[in-house]
């Protein structure tokens, strides 16, 4: 099956578009503070790493101070620089 049908993990996604410098920095910020996963206007919160996500996900979690809120916008091949990574999604900014 395809990737674009089956999803991705969230450790992975998050390793992929560069918010965490190892996958297992990913898998382990995942298990203990878990992130919100927004899809189609419902919002859970997981700490599965295994989680799939699907384009058009919005994930928020707490990264550098700050909390992030994002659209997944692809699920990328590999992790490539952070030029490519910037492509996999969209940042939200927060209703100040």
């Amino acid at each position: 099956m395809s990737q674009e049908y089956d999803g991705i993990r969230v450790d992975i996604w998050l390793w992929r578009a560069r918010f965490f410098k190892t996958r297992a920095l990913a898998t382990d910020y995942v298990s203990r503070k878990g992130i919100r996963l927004t899809r189609t206007g419902q919002t859970r919160k997981t700490t599965k790493p295994g989680a799939r996500l699907a384009v058009g996900d919005i994930l928020t979690f707490y990264k550098a101070k700050q909390i992030e809120t994002v659209e997944i916008v692809d699920f990328g091949e590999r992790r490539g620089p952070a030029s490519e990574a910037q492509g996999l999604y969209r940042r939200i900014e927060p209703d100040a």
